[in-house]
């Protein structure tokens, strides 16, 4: 069990079968099913039109690259997340949005939605605090790369 008290009232949570569900965390006190909760991130390839490259990034002291990401916003939509993540770490403004896949990340309970992202080009681009080194790279680079990061993309 996840949750081991109801994000409600504070009572300690059982454990109860729900029909067609399993043995789900149960509130005896609210008398409501607790369902698991987690975090919700996206992760974006971001290519831009102009130069048919990938940005890649570098956060937090590591030393490898990652994709621009970032938490969605409770009753955000995923695809206004995409834009504003990339907007507030890079300056540049999406021109279009595809769909990618989704991937439950445990270490940090995150179920991450992958999307690809077009930028026009990076005349606007300007980074922000976050990240502490970025460099857009050829698809040949991150194709060698996925290897090595495969975890931590």
């Amino acid at each position: 069990m996840s949750a081991k008290y109801c994000h409600e009232c504070g009572s300690e949570l059982t454990e109860k079968e729900l029909e067609n569900e399993g043995i789900i965390p149960f509130c005896p006190k609210c008398n409501q099913y607790r369902f698991p909760m987690y975090n919700v991130a996206v992760s974006m390839i971001v290519i831009n039109k102009e130069t048919n490259k990938i940005l890649l990034v570098k956060q937090y002291g590591k030393p490898f690259y990652i994709l621009v990401a970032g938490y969605v916003n409770r009753t955000e939509q995923l695809e206004h997340a995409v834009a504003r993540e990339i907007k507030e770490e890079t300056g540049m403004n999406v021109s279009s949005i595809k769909f990618n896949r989704t991937s439950f990340y445990e270490p940090s309970n995150v179920l991450m939605c992958n999307f690809t992202a077009f930028v026009e080009n990076d005349r606007d681009f300007c980074v922000n605090e976050e990240i502490d080194y970025c460099e857009p790279h050829t698809c040949d680079f991150n194709h060698e790369l996925g290897e090595q990061n495969s975890q931590r993309i």
